[in-house]
């Protein structure tokens, strides 16, 4: 175990200072179900991650974009943490039972909302539970490469994965993939996530200062609303 959680902090420093030059990038293109199981397998090496994170959001309906940032944590198992950045200021916590969602008020309110749901409920859980230890992306989707999208994202991989049982929280993800090479160990390291519901909005999350198997109380988990917010339960 100890020699794993160097070889997962020495690729990270890895990913953090040549990624972007491409210089320690696969020189050779692998099959996509290949680098799939790149990525479950280093994940599945990986007791919490940290990152910073971009999300823009395309509502189709009213053809509008919405755009936010924070900061994420993930620890097995089933547990994360998204924070928000003013002014969206929403967080969204899952102890692994449950997910907690903290609305802030909006203009001319005084309280917020604290809405309950189950994890099956909602699309984070479900979209990110290969960084929860809660799904298995070779079990659970069939991979095909996006050559056109890979020509946008040098050096990496663009990977459509269509989930084997519907799920109504999305209709496809799309994992951008950087396969790494460090001590003579390969890995692959998702850099964004689109989420695809079946009424063709996208929620894209862009992910940058990874930080891999820092200490993590599990009272990052809990969370506690401001006084008066309202509690909404299913």
């Amino acid at each position: 175990m100890v020699t794993r959680l160097l070889w997962i902090s020495s690729f990270c420093f890895v990913l953090l200072s040549q990624a972007d030059s491409g210089g320690a990038q696969e020189a050779n293109r692998l099959d996509p179900a290949v680098v799939l199981g790149l990525v479950q397998s280093f994940y599945d090496q990986t007791k919490t991650l940290n990152a910073d994170f971009e999300q823009t959001r395309y509502t189709r309906l009213y053809d509008r974009y919405d755009r936010a940032k924070g900061k994420v944590v993930f620890k097995k198992p089933g547990m994360m943490r998204w924070d928000y950045a003013k002014p969206n200021g929403q967080v969204f916590v899952s102890n692994g039972k449950t997910l907690l969602i903290y609305q802030p008020p909006e203009e001319g309110e005084k309280n917020g909302q604290l809405i309950e749901r189950a994890l099956d409920q909602d699309q984070l859980p479900s979209a990110f539970s290969f960084l929860t230890g809660s799904g298995n992306l070779e079990k659970d989707f069939e991979v095909r490469l996006l050559e056109h999208d890979n020509e946008k994202f040098k050096g990496g991989y663009v990977l459509q994965l269509i989930p084997r049982r519907p799920t109504p929280n999305y209709e496809q993800l799309v994992f951008y993939v950087r396969t790494l090479t460090t001590e003579g160990k390969r890995a692959g390291v998702v850099q964004r996530v689109l989420i695809i519901d079946s009424e063709g909005n996208r929620n894209r999350f862009d992910f940058s200062k990874i930080r891999f198997n820092r200490e993590v109380s599990d009272k990052r988990f809990t969370y506690r609303a401001p006084r008066g917010t309202q509690k909404v339960k299913p």
